[in-house]
């Protein structure tokens, strides 16, 4: 009984000297990994961001470029058929979201669903304008079927995901 006391007297200071440097590194080493995780993230930040913006600049381009009224001033000739004209926006839209495609990864998922959703509404304006006016029809006739679908609508698709996309730029400063 005596070596066991002599042995606790040795050992228990050494463990209480142990377990309070112990405590005292872990702790330590917690708040310098959590300076460094903030560090770093201020760092990431400042580095994403410019590019983050950029990705919301050419989203914006995108979406202003399919708006109906955008392409249509831009794509329509004189002499056009409906069908060619058709061809050529639903074309334009689509070689434009492919090469903004990869944008997505800078914005949230809700952002980047409006503007997948704005494309399909899009689509769809058109290819229900050439269904109306059917397929003998003339370009001017499917651009003006276009134009009045278009101001049917409480809001352009593209409008509608250009607010979204602003108010979450807005939510970055």
């Amino acid at each position: 009984m005596d070596s066991l006391y002599n042995v606790l007297i040795a050992v228990l200071p050494s463990a209480i000297v142990f377990l309070t440097a112990f405590f005292f590194l872990k702790k330590m080493t917690e708040n310098e990994y959590r300076k460094q995780m903030i560090e770093f993230k201020s760092t990431n930040q400042k580095n994403i961001l410019p590019l983050r913006l950029q990705a919301y600049e050419r989203i914006s381009i995108f979406l202003e470029r399919i708006h109906p009224n955008a392409m249509l001033m831009r794509i329509y000739k004189q002499g056009m058929s409906a069908r060619l004209l058709q061809a050529e926006l639903l074309k334009n839209i689509r070689s434009e979201y492919e090469h903004n495609v990869a944008q997505q990864i800078y914005m949230s998922k809700p952002v980047w669903d409006a503007v997948k959703a704005a494309k399909e509404e899009t689509i769809k304006i058109i290819n229900i304008a050439a269904a109306k006016v059917g397929d003998d029809a003339n370009g001017a006739e499917l651009s003006k079927m276009i134009i009045d679908i278009s101001n049917q609508l409480e809001k352009i698709p593209s409008d509608f995901a250009l607010d979204i996309l602003k108010k979450e730029v807005k939510s970055l400063f």
